[in-house]
């Protein structure tokens, strides 16, 4: 039994350049770890692996031929031969985009190795010349290094040049105000599943990308319905008991937190042909800042909602637990706070445990903030547990790319969205269709994007 040696870059890259070469059923004994390449002892090599493999007998038979591949544990895959031909057509068709990826790497590689050879000819030559009077031969080495540095970096950065598709959507996303990190996430996924005849048409490009972006939009679902009655389980089911829902408005200083929770109990309390009217308590723990409380009695005094302000933990849990036999909505305003202010965040957070381990916490931020001190907010204030996002004042900013890659990156859902200072018309449910169409550049057809993100009324404030 006659054995052979391959070598490439993984023991995958090994069997597709013996399945091309030989094109013949074949068996691998063994593998292991090598360097490939370099200079010199092996400056500049890259990891690679060496099998070692045999030709095992061609069957005669129509079946589907099998290449069996052995592994360190003993374990047998077998793989239909065809399929090296598939992966084959496949990495190197030149009408897909993954052949012309793979003659971009061919011929960059062919590229560097002719560069290569060169810059080493040259070397060998200063290197002979200094034994005859020349530099000193370290530094004739150094100088052929650095030549070679500079050749490696010129050709790997002409390798980097992709379709215009490419550099469209980096623009277009970037005029949005999307975060670096968000742009290389949808160019990565452009790559993956964007085929060469889409790319060349920019307008499916962008309709494309639009989904794209609508898709990693979080939007706001009702985990349970205000007012629910929740039955025990009697044999007369005669015993009803009241099940308020608690929501906890967190953030810092002047984002609209009291103003939201006003528009918020206008909304419910009131009611209107669509959404019925419920019984609404509300609650503020601000009794720091000056005329906070009368704000708020204020508001409560107008709509008929009664007010009661707590500053400790045992406050707060009695006072919900008087509200719940007359209540279906609970909300709480809290102390606007730097997300800096470290001591006082803990404070209130000592407080807002008396809500309860089912009370929702949403954080409320101006949409006009900027992306940096997004990111500082959304980190300083993962203590409280928050799932949900209010953005308030969207009326106040143009871009709104910055808002949606940082909810993205730290996988929030928007909840509600604030544009003016009218109670409660300003007021609206978070759909993916209000994100989207208030993005720039892109052509909008609304009805194709309310078909793809549907949210079934959800801006009537309807709850399930």
């Amino acid at each position: 039994m006659e054995m052979y040696v391959q070598q490439g870059d993984s023991r995958m890259d090994c069997e597709l350049k013996i399945a091309r070469k030989y094109k013949r059923p074949f068996q691998i004994l063994s593998e292991k770890d090598i360097r490939i390449g370099g200079i010199l002892g092996g400056l500049f090599s890259k990891p690679g692996v060496q099998v070692e493999f045999y030709f095992t007998p061609q069957k005669t038979h129509s079946a589907p031929m099998y290449i069996n591949n052995q592994n360190a544990g003993g374990y047998h895959n077998s793989v239909p031969s065809s399929w090296y031909a598939q992966e084959t057509r496949r990495q190197y068709d030149p009408a897909s985009a993954q052949g012309q990826a793979s003659r971009g790497r061919l011929a960059e590689s062919t590229l560097l190795e002719e560069e290569k050879r060169k810059v080493l000819a040259v070397a060998g030559d200063r290197l002979q010349s200094a034994g005859t009077g020349g530099k000193d031969a370290s530094q004739q080495f150094l100088d052929a290094l650095k030549e070679l540095k500079d050749i490696v970096g010129s050709v790997k950065s002409g390798a980097k040049e992709e379709h215009p598709a490419f550099a469209h959507v980096t623009e277009l996303l970037k005029l949005n105000d999307f975060s670096e990190k968000y742009i290389n996430m949808m160019l990565e996924r452009l790559r993956k599943e964007m085929v060469l005849e889409k790319l060349n048409d920019l307008d499916v490009v962008r309709e494309q990308l639009l989904y794209w972006i609508g898709e990693s939009i979080g939007v706001y679902k009702d985990e349970a319905a205000p007012g629910q009655a929740v039955s025990q389980q009697t044999v007369t089911q005669q015993a009803v008991m009241r099940n308020p829902r608690v929501m906890v408005l967190i953030g810092p200083t002047g984002v609209g937190k009291t103003t939201t929770i006003s528009k918020l109990a206008a909304i419910y309390s009131i009611g209107n042909d669509d959404v019925p009217a419920i019984d609404v308590r509300m609650i503020t723990i601000d009794a720091f800042r000056i005329g906070a409380k009368d704000q708020l009695e204020q508001i409560g005094n107008i709509m008929r909602i009664p007010v009661s302000c707590v500053d400790n933990r045992q406050d707060l849990r009695k006072e919900i637990a008087l509200y719940g036999d007359d209540a279906d909505l609970v909300l709480i305003d809290t102390i606007g706070k730097s997300p800096k202010d470290a001591s006082k965040l803990g404070e209130m957070k000592e407080i807002l445990d008396g809500a309860g381990r089912l009370a929702e916490f949403h954080l409320v931020i101006g949409a006009g903030t900027k992306t940096t001190d997004i990111e500082s907010i959304l980190r300083q204030f993962e203590p409280f547990n928050y799932k949900y996002v209010i953005l308030s004042k969207m009326d106040e900013t143009e871009r709104i790319g910055n808002i949606i890659s940082a909810l993205y990156d730290k996988q929030k859902r928007v909840s509600y969205i604030t544009d003016g200072q009218r109670v409660p018309a300003d007021i609206r449910r978070a759909t993916v269709v209000h994100f989207l169409i208030n993005l720039e550049g892109f052509k909008i057809n609304r009805d194709k994007i309310e078909e793809r993100f549907p949210s079934g009324g959800a801006d009537q404030f309807k709850w399930k």
